[in-house]
Parts: structure tokens; C-alpha cells; sequence
């Protein structure tokens, strides 16, 4: 028998290079395996190796991250009870306020907090899905080294290099490259590194490219201005390819500011004129929408100016031009004009200076300090950064959570001819593979920070777990490149606001509020200065053919690319094309029909001598020869979930070279969610039901219930006569419901909604308990829009009820129409006899394919398995919290379902009916409220109140 110390097919006992490789990285392995193997250490390994392999096997999620079960509570935590800490969710360096509720220490879900002026209370749906990038397993838990793993010894050693290179005489090379920097202690440490680093240059760069609108307003007052607009002072207002209500810094108060006025039975309308190349959210929500190219819209702007500010006599333009402008000069002081960041400075201060015409400085807008930090964020910023780049200019390059190697095309090549370059990003992405080092980046929720929203307000950043993966902040990392000695975050953040915060109660008090008292911007009194010059479009858009104009936006969910690995906003369905899990080429209906091109037909898109292949989706209400495409897709290292979804159209992000499409010849598959759930009705009216102001002055009650032409219930199948105090309902405004979507997915986290996946999207399977319908009516070229959530209208007489052979979905005391999961047999005969069409089948075991660690669900709401059936409970969790506390304080039972608290319009109201004084029985008694289907008789618990438009008489229709 040969001996035990010698590997039989390796008569030296060498082990193979890539083994030894594998073996150092564990240290007690090498160890072990460093001296003869006998018998006995032999049969230790193996019995170490098959322990191990088995415990592995026990539980196929996530891997353990060092977390250790809680024998005693930590203080203040209540099994079952959940904790909410204050803090911001952070996006393009403007801060919105959130609550994060907790379970027993672990964070599960986002609320927007009511004492913050930009949330208000509501949250967007990048807010709520930051549960789902906490808990990414795709996040970095090590740094790397030209790719691969390193230790921090070697970061730090890195790091001392880079110091004793900047204290080096002649030697100015280092460079900072941010997005944009709304967090004061952030700011300091950059500030800190400049110090230390004679000749460092800092640039910041916005991916998106809101460079246009800050740009404007200096140029409009002559210095740094922030323009704020107050949509609760306007009374007519005109949006030019606008982004206000869906995507603009503080676009949740003005979404929340714009809802209030848009019900007549609850005071005066304010009116909305838009103009744009492509549908919008805001858009959509405009009284009168006019469709306009890119090249149109500057033409809008200049006739404007010439009216407004130079009161030149009308010649030429669209017929409506004239009385849109009567209308905004018949409201002075009270009229906004505001205009989307794909145009130049030069049209945004014209913009400006129309509205200080019209009077509205003090009213419909104010004007304040920025709240960003550094250098103006500019494209050529990081144009000229390249160039330096290029020309060896750069020694060293550290580049703070953004992705220009994904973004610009250019800069990955430029990388390469930098000697040292540290790349902090919260995964190994594009930029960060293509650095010589990768630093991981804490998440918002790991580490201490703070930050500004657009009016300047600050918030403290309280961590809301231990980390999960490791990682650092970038104000960590900053000073440790400016050589100074190493405190914690919490230890900077504390001394950024020693001055405002100094006792420990002022501190506690603003981390418990989540606003930090008197920190909102000043105003700024500098006068208007008068335009000059013609308006030159600046915008990130190709050049076009003669009839073909490219227009690159981000993408509704994706934004820029950084949520491309969120399965949550993969799979939620674009507001308008509801596409998911791809970016599909938006083309109109015009263009269409002239290529012969129908729904994912597959074209070649060039720009210069660029070249993609994608399918196109029909989009009306698209402007004639305006082909439009999703910008954060086609990604190569964002994550196991967001890679190869879609198609990168960054690299046509050239605006000097012309456009063109050509048909392939081949049909793709585009996965859509519409008409996955038709909803058959007698008449669209029975759905979605709207009218203009002037009808509802002759006759209020003309869209509700109370119509002579209703058809009358027919009798009865069964009466049920809840025994309950509290009788659960809802009232939903499509005055107010803007398409956002933000419901959708707080429902998604509140209730454990799980992803399904393109293939099962394909196959109609998508398991969303609330979806937006988009209904349109009219033309193609130029349809009216409507948006409509849907979801269990907890029928009084619930059809799905009566043919359940086992009795899973029944009516409780309260009126709700529940599931018991344990009866549900799948048979889906509730899912067939649903007019409504919102019941979702458990195809597969889809909660347990997420790639989600079970530590991220909500524990008061359970995973459902395969085979049964699913639906909206009206948070029948949160209907229970809220009867403890009622039983145990005595009081009203007071309840918020998920999908209300993330309304950013209010449109969603919830309570009990019984109540007269409740807000829904209120809403309940509008003139205006009506329920869809009627025709039914399924008397359904949830109600809505149709949408008016305001409409200008003097604009013909």
C-alpha cells in the first residue's frame, strides 16, 4: 500500500497550482494540508468535508453572513412589533425622506415620512424597492484587484501610495470623478482630499444629464440659483417635454401639490397644458396634450419668448399656441411655465424669464441657494476629464458610485492610460471590473451619511442594519486618502452638524423626525438677467434623418442603468408600452405603418457607425417620425438578474451623426402585460369613466351611480349582512392617480409579492395583486389616456365566492373577501368567474426561485406556495395591527394599506365605511364616484371617482 502522505496520481505529493491557488485563500486548510497526511488527519478531513457539505445542503439560499440569532432582545425590540427609524433614499444626490420599518432588527419596508417636505409621506418606486438592493446578493463583499479578490491590507496599501504620490512636488494628478453631491459631510471630505493633493481638480457628472437645468438658472440670475416651482400657488400651468410629476428633484410634493387641485367637488381646477414629443406621466395628466417633435417644441419656445417677453404680435405657430398664451397672462403671478432637462440652457433661461414675466416669483415659484456641492456638474466636465485622460495627464482616478464604462463608451479606453484607479461601487460593474481597483460601497442602510433634498432640506442617514456583504462609504474612503487618522462615519456625519445639533436631544430629535430644523435653502434675491441669442437645443438626442429623430431617455425603472439587477423594477410594467424585462424601440403609429412594422419586429439601428439590433413597440400619441429609446439596459456585469436584459443604446449617444432604422426581417418576442387581463364591459364608460369640468358645472352627478341609464342589480344570490363594527373599504380619484406605479411595487414589498421571470411574463403568469390598466381612447396618431389601478374589489356579492368547491375564498365579519391558502386546490374557477380579472395563479414555486434571502419578506404575511390562488387583501396584516391596538388602547382602529401610503397623490383612500366621518365614506358621497362593471351586480367594495378635465373653451378639441 503506497503511502497515506502521497497523492496516488502524483507520486511527488505536489498539489496543482490552480488547487494551491483555491487552498491558500483558506488559511486552516493550508495549514492542515502543509504537513504528512497519516490516517488519522485523513479521516478528519473527510469527516470535516462530508459535515460541512451536509449542513450546506440544508439550506440552498443565501449564505451566512455571520448574523447570530438573538437569545435576549436588544432593547426596545418586541418580537412581532415593528420598529420604524427616519432616514433618506437618495437619488441623483437629492434626498427623499423615508421611514423603514423593521422586524426584529431586519428592515423590510419603506414608508415616506410625513415631516419631510419632498416625500410628504409618499415615496416613488425607486424608494421602495431599495429593500430589494439592500439584500442583493449580487452586492460586492470584497474588494478586487484588476479583478480579482484582494484583501483590504492591499486596498490600504494602495491607498498610502496614492498619499505619498499626492505629497510628491509636481505631481498634480489626481483626479475625482462624482455624480452630483447633495450630502454636506461628503462634500467636506472631497474637500479634504483637494487639500492634501495640490493640483487635484474635482468633476462632477450627471449620467442622466440635468446639467442643462442648473445651467439655465445660472445663466438666467447670473450666479448658482436652484428654481423651485409651488404647484399649490399655480392656477395654469404649461409643461414643455416635463418631467414634474415623475422624475424632476422634488417630483413628489409637486406630484402631491398638482392631485390637490384636480377635483372639483373638493375646490377649483387647476388647468395643465403639455407639450412633448413622447407620452409622459405628465403629460398624461394634462388637460389638453399637444404632440410636438424635439425640433417642434424649441420652436414653441421661441414663439413663447417672443410673445411673453417681447410681446411681439402672433405670427404663425400651432393654432393653440395663442390661447394657451391668454391663459397663462390671464393668471399673473399664479401662471408656471416648466420645461423638461433634454433642452439647452439657453431655452431654460428664456424659460425663467417668462415666468419672472408673468409674475410668479414669490407664488407660482421661488428662487433659491443649490443644495448640490462643488464645481457645476457639466458634460464637458467629463469631457475634459477624458482628454487628461487620453493624454496622460491623469496618475491617478477615483471614481465615487458612478458607472461612466457602461455609460460613455469612450471612457473605458481612456481608463486604460491611467496608472491608478480606485472604482467605489456597491457591485463589481462595468467601471468597476474595468479599474485597477474595486472598493465596495456601503449601502445607504449600512452606514451613517446625510444629504439635502432639492430645497435644501437635510437629513441624517441612521444606518438600519449591521452591513451585510462589507463594505465602505465614500466619505470613509475620502479620508483615508487625504492621510487623515480614521473615525467612524457616525463620528463625521455628528461633527458635519456639531454647530446646529451640539446637545445630544437636538441630535436624537433630528434622527427620530428624519429633517434636520431650519436647514432649507435660502432665497436668493438676484434679479432676472435678460436673454439673449438665439435658443440652441442641448439635449441627449441624435441627430436625424430628414424624417427620423432619436430620442434616448432613462428608462421609467432602470433609470440610468443602477437598477438594472432589481427584479422588482424589471418586472414592473412600464406605465405606458407596459413592456417588461427589455427596452424595446418606441415607434409611432405613423412610422409603423410606412415600414410595415408591427409589434417586435426586430430593426438594425445605427447612429454613425454604431450599430444595435432591438424590437420596436407602437406607441401612440408618439410624434411623427420620433423613434424613442430606454436608456440602463444591455448590461454586462450589473448582476446574475439584470445581465443581457434588453440592449445597451448608450453607445448612440452621438448628437452629431445621423439616424437610421432599417427592418431586419425577423420578429423578436417583447414581453407586455397588456391584455393579459381584458376585463370585458358593455361600454368602455363602465370602466374608465371622464368628463370635462364644463359638464360636471351642468350636471355633478353625471359620471356616478346616479345615472338614469345605470343598469338596475339584478336580485341576489345570497345575502350577507356583516356582524362587524368595521366594515373595510376604498375610494379610489382618477383625478388624482397620475400612472406612477409607486403602489404597485409598495404593494409588491408589503406583501411578499413574488417575480415570476420573462419566460412565465410570456406566458401571462405575472403575479402583481395591483396593476395600473392603461385604456385609451380616440386616435392613434393623438389618443386620450387613462390610467386605472385595478385590483380585489372585495365584492359585497363576490362571484368568485360562489363557485369555490372548497370553500378558499369567503367573506369575513368585515366585509373582506379573503383566501385561505391551506383550502386552495388551484382549480381557478374564482380566477375564471373574476370580472375584474385580479386574481393570480401560483404556477410555480416562484417565491422560492427569487434570488431573495428570506430575512428581506414581511413575516406578518405568508409566502404563499405553489398551486394556490392569490389576490389584494387590503393589507388584511395591517387591519390586524391596527385591531390589537384598538382592543388594547381603546381606540378607533385607524388603518393605511400599502398601496395608500405610497400614493404620492393621495388618489388611494382607505378606512371604514361605517364611519360617516371617515375620509373614504366622504369620498364614497362624491357626485363623481361610480363602480366599474355595474352591470355585475357584484357590488364591490371599491369605488371610484371619475376623472374631469379642465378643458379651455377656447381651444377646440
Amino acid at each position: 500500500m503506497p503511502p497515506l502522505d502521497r497523492l496516488p496520481d502524483d507520486p511527488a505529493g505536489h498539489v496543482p497550482d490552480d488547487a494551491q491557488e483555491w487552498i491558500r485563500r483558506f488559511p486552516v486548510l493550508e495549514q492542515a494540508l502543509s504537513h504528512p497526511l497519516d490516517r488519522r488527519r485523513t479521516l478528519k478531513l473527510l469527516a470535516l468535508a462530508l459535515a460541512g457539505g451536509g449542513l450546506a445542503g440544508c439550506d440552498p439560499g443565501t449564505p451566512d453572513r455571520g448574523f447570530v440569532s438573538a437569545v435576549r432582545a436588544a432593547p426596545g425590540v418586541i418580537p412581532g412589533v415593528p420598529n420604524i427609524y427616519a432616514s433618506a433614499h437618495v437619488r441623483d444626490g437629492y434626498a427623499h425622506g423615508i421611514l423603514v420599518t423593521h422586524q426584529m432588527g431586519r428592515p423590510i419596508k419603506v414608508e415616506g415620512n410625513p415631516a419631510h417636505p419632498a416625500s410628504l409621506g409618499a415615496t416613488d418606486i425607486f424608494a421602495q424597492a431599495a429593500i430589494q438592493d439592500f439584500y442583493d446578493p449580487d452586492r460586492a463583499s470584497g474588494p478586487l484587484q484588476d479583478g480579482m479578490p484582494a484583501s483590504w491590507q492591499e486596498v490600504t496599501t494602495a491607498l498610502q501610495a496614492l498619499r505619498a504620490q499626492g505629497a510628491a512636488s509636481g505631481t498634480p494628478g489626481l483626479r475625482i470623478l462624482t455624480g452630483t453631491v447633495g450630502s454636506p459631510t461628503l462634500g467636506a471630505a472631497i474637500d479634504a482630499v483637494l487639500a492634501a493633493h495640490p493640483g487635484a481638480v474635482w468633476h462632477q457628472w450627471d449620467a442622466i444629464g440635468r446639467d442643462a437645468v442648473r445651467q439655465g438658472a445660472a445663466l438666467a440670475y447670473g450666479l448658482p440659483a436652484m428654481v423651485i416651482p409651488d404647484l399649490r400657488q399655480v392656477d395654469v400651468m404649461l409643461a414643455v417635454d416635463s418631467d414634474m410629476l415623475d422624475s424632476a428633484p422634488g417630483h413628489l410634493r409637486h406630484a402631491r401639490a398638482f392631485a390637490a387641485r384636480r377635483n372639483p367637488v373638493r375646490g377649483p381646477m387647476n388647468r395643465l397644458y403639455a407639450v412633448e414629443p413622447t407620452p409622459s406621466l405628465t403629460g398624461i395628466a394634462a388637460d389638453h396634450r399637444f404632440i410636438a417633435t424635439p425640433a417642434g417644441c424649441d420652436e414653441i419656445i421661441g414663439r413663447l419668448g417672443a410673445r411673453i417677453l417681447r410681446n411681439e404680435a402672433p405670427s404663425g405657430g400651432p393654432p393653440w399656441l395663442e390661447a394657451v398664451v391668454a391663459d397663462l397672462r390671464a393668471h399673473p403671478g399664479r401662471a408656471l411655465i416648466h420645461l423638461g432637462p433634454d433642452h439647452g440652457p439657453e431655452s431654460h433661461a428664456a424659460i425663467h424669464a417668462m415666468n419672472e414675466a408673468l409674475g410668479g416669483r414669490g407664488q407660482a415659484f421661488g428662487v433659491f441657494e443649490p443644495p448640490e456641492y462643488g464645481p457645476a456638474s457639466t458634460q464637458s466636465s467629463l469631457s475634459d476629464l477624458m482628454d487628461d485622460m487620453e493624454n496622460g495627464r491623469v496618475r491617478a482616478l477615483l471614481i465615487l458610485d458612478v458607472n461612466p464604462v457602461y455609460q460613455v463608451p469612450r471612457f473605458a479606453e481612456a481608463l486604460r492610460r491611467v496608472p491608478l484607479s480606485v472604482a467605489l461601487a456597491d457591485r463589481p460593474h462595468e467601471t468597476a471590473m474595468a479599474a485597477r481597483w474595486h472598493i465596495p460601497l456601503a449601502h445607504g442602510f449600512e452606514e451613517w451619511g446625510d444629504a439635502r433634498a432639492d430645497d435644501g432640506t437635510a437629513t441624517i442617514l441612521q444606518p438600519q442594519a449591521m452591513p451585510l456583504y462589507g463594505g465602505v462609504s465614500a466619505v470613509t474612503l475620502l479620508r483615508a486618502c487625504a492621510g487623515e487618522a480614521v473615525r467612524s462615519a457616525r463620528d463625521q456625519v455628528r461633527a458635519t452638524w456639531r454647530d446646529r445639533l451640539g446637545p445630544e436631544r437636538d441630535w436624537r430629535a433630528a434622527l427620530a423626525a428624519g429633517v434636520v430644523p431650519a436647514t432649507a435653502a435660502a432665497r436668493i434675491d438676484a434679479a432676472i438677467v435678460p436673454p439673449g441669442g438665439p435658443f440652441v437645443p442641448v439635449r441627449h438626442t441624435s441627430g436625424g434623418s430628414a424624417d427620423l429623430t432619436l430620442l434616448l431617455r432613462p428608462d421609467p425603472h432602470l433609470w440610468d442603468g443602477r437598477e438594472a439587477n432589481n427584479p422588482w423594477l424589471q418586472e414592473l410594467p412600464r406605465p405606458l408600452s407596459k413592456t417588461v424585462w427589455g427596452n424595446p424601440l418606441l415607434i409611432p403609429p405613423d412610422l409603423a405603418q410606412a415600414r410595415g412594422l408591427r409589434n417586435g419586429d426586430t430593426v438594425a439601428l445605427m447612429v454613425g457607425a454604431r450599430r444595435v439590433e432591438l424590437p420596436v413597440w407602437v406607441q401612440p400619441g408618439q410624434a411623427p417620425g420620433c423613434i424613442v429609446g430606454f436608456l440602463g439596459s444591455g448590461r454586462r456585469h450589473a448582476g446574475e438578474t439584470g445581465n443581457a436584459v434588453g440592449t445597451d443604446l448608450y453607445p448612440l449617444r452621438d448628437e452629431s451623426a445621423l439616424v437610421r432604422m432599417v427592418a431586419t426581417g425577423r420578429a423578436g418576442v417583447v414581453a407586455c402585460t397588456e391584455h393579459h387581463a381584458t376585463v370585458i364591459a358593455d361600454a368602455p364608460s363602465d370602466i374608465v369613466r371622464h368628463g370635462t369640468l364644463a359638464q360636471f358645472r351642468r350636471d355633478p352627478a353625471f359620471l356616478g351611480n346616479a345615472r338614469q341609464d345605470e343598469p338596475v342589480p339584478a336580485a341576489a344570490l345570497y345575502r350577507r349582512k356583516p356582524d362587524a363594527p368595521v366594515a373595510w373599504g376604498m375610494s379610489i380619484d382618477l383625478n388624482a392617480c397620475i400612472g406612477c406605479n409607486a403602489c404597485m411595487t409598495a404593494c409588491q414589498a408589503e406583501n411578499n409579492v413574488p417575480v415570476v421571470g420573462r419566460s412565465e411574463v410570456l406566458r401571462q403568469r405575472e403575479m402583481h395583486w395591483l396593476r395600473i390598466d392603461r385604456t385609451y381612447e380616440g386616435t392613434q396618431d393623438a389618443p386620450d389616456t387613462f390610467f386605472q389601478p385595478m385590483l380585489c374589489m372585495h365584492c359585497e356579492q363576490a362571484p368568485c365566492e360562489t363557485v369555490c368547491p372548497v370553500g378558499a375564498t369567503m367573506h369575513d365579519s368585515e366585509g373582506l373577501n379573503v383566501m385561505v391558502y391551506n383550502r386552495c386546490v388551484g382549480t381557478k374557477f374564482c380566477s375564471n368567474n373574476c370580472p375584474y380579472k385580479v386574481r393570480r395563479f401560483n404556477y410555480f414555486a416562484f417565491a422560492e426561485q427569487e434570488r431573495r434571502p428570506p430575512i428581506s419578506r414581511n413575516p406578518d404575511v405568508s409566502v404563499r406556495a405553489r398551486g394556490v390562488m392569490e389576490k389584494c387583501t387590503f393589507c388584511v396584516q395591517r387591519i390586524a395591527q391596527a385591531r390589537i391596538a384598538a382592543d388594547r388602547d381603546g381606540v378607533p382602529e385607524q388603518v393605511v394599506t400599502a398601496c395608500q401610503a405610497a400614493c404620492p397623490t393621495q388618489a388611494i383612500t382607505f378606512g371604514d365605511i361605517n364611519d360617516p366621518d371617515a375620509a373614504v365614506s366622504h369620498r364614497k358621497v362624491s357626485p363623481l364616484t361610480y363602480v366599474a362593471l355595474p352591470e355585475q351586480g357584484t357590488h364591490p367594495r371599491v369605488t371610484y371617482e371619475g376623472r374631469i378635465r379642465n378643458r379651455n373653451p377656447a381651444i377646440a378639441l
